[in-house]
């Protein structure tokens, strides 16, 4: 076995020294050290969540992966579920044990998506409010919206815990009791958005078509369903390999995205699970709130029409010029 080869938990780690992607700043070695690192406070957001990834082999474009190859170890836990949006039953890995999170890693499984809901019992598990501020923005209006959608929370009795995409904004998580249905709590997550974008409209947006947004932060409500979202303490495909970090509300205007990456945030991290402590019990979504989210449409559906629409207007004022 070569120097950039080692078995760590029964499981074959291959071709460690290769870098892990352009401008990662780290190799595959450091993936799978930091997967291990952080699989105690990893874990648990995995568990028994239909698991998607996106991949990066050498030389090759980062790819999404929700099938599990055929040549998956048998002793990798898994869920078939069908797939409304394809059409056909996929086979998920459930990242449930270091084991396992270090296979993906040697896998070249960079960010982890699992879905919002586990697979017993089937229901989504929490509310996702995922901001994204215009190119070229401060890290700063994120944090801005971020805030407008905790006082749209606090004002329907519900809070939420604050963490950096990894890439350029932030998500709000909402923790909910179990057995609400998919319908119910992408309502919710509407009126949310609707109700944050009031409170603050010359900063926030939930117009899902980007010339709509005319440079302000959107509130995307659309996170629900089948879903999935980057799992806080994921690395992701950007240059430097930033990871998806818990932020305390009381800390949010003094770090930034490049704060957290995988060469620095074990240590940021030291003995503690900021995430665990900062995630709010679950909680039961009220009704008005979930009355209100139904008479807004939703989001993708009103975009599809509205862009139909408006292609049919070019055409018909290019045929009438």
């Amino acid at each position: 076995m070569s120097k950039a080869d080692e078995v760590r938990e029964g499981v074959s780690l291959t071709n460690l020294d290769q870098e892990l992607f352009a401008d990662a700043g780290v190799t595959k070695r450091d993936l799978v050290d930091y997967f291990d690192a952080v699989s105690d406070r990893l874990l648990p957001v995995l568990r028994d969540r239909p698991l998607s990834v996106m991949r990066v082999l050498r030389g090759q474009d980062a790819f999404m992966q929700k099938n599990l190859p055929k040549y998956t170890p048998e002793w990798v836990p898994r869920a078939k579920l069908w797939a409304e949006s394809s059409q056909r039953t996929v086979t998920y890995g459930l990242c449930n044990d270091r084991r396992t999170l270090l296979w993906f890693g040697n896998q070249r499984a960079v960010e982890l998506h699992p879905a919002l809901t586990r697979v017993d019992p089937i229901g989504q598990t929490d509310l996702i409010m995922d901001l994204d501020p215009p190119d070229g923005a401060d890290f700063s209006v994120a944090v801005a919206a971020a805030r407008l959608v905790r006082q749209a929370l606090a004002d329907a009795g519900l809070a939420g815990a604050l963490k950096t995409s990894g890439s350029k904004g932030v998500h709000v998580f909402v923790p909910l009791v179990p057995g609400l249905s998919f319908e119910d709590v992408a309502a919710a997550t509407r009126a949310v958005g609707a109700r944050a974008e009031r409170i603050d409209p010359r900063l926030a947006t939930t117009a899902f078509i980007r010339e709509d947004r005319h440079g302000k932060v959107f509130l995307d409500s659309t996170r629900a369903g089948g879903a999935t979202v980057a799992a806080v303490y994921s690395p992701r495909i950007r240059p430097g390999t930033p990871v998806s970090f818990p932020v305390r509300w009381a800390d949010a205007d003094n770090v930034t995205p490049a704060d957290f990456t995988v060469k620095t945030a074990v240590e940021l991290l030291g003995n503690a699970d900021p995430w665990a402590e900062e995630l709010p019990e679950p909680q039961e979504l009220p009704a008005d709130l979930v009355a209100e989210g139904h008479t807004i449409p939703v989001a993708r559906v009103a975009a599809m029409h509205e862009g139909k629409r408006r292609a049919r207007a070019r055409r018909e004022s290019g045929e009438s010029e």
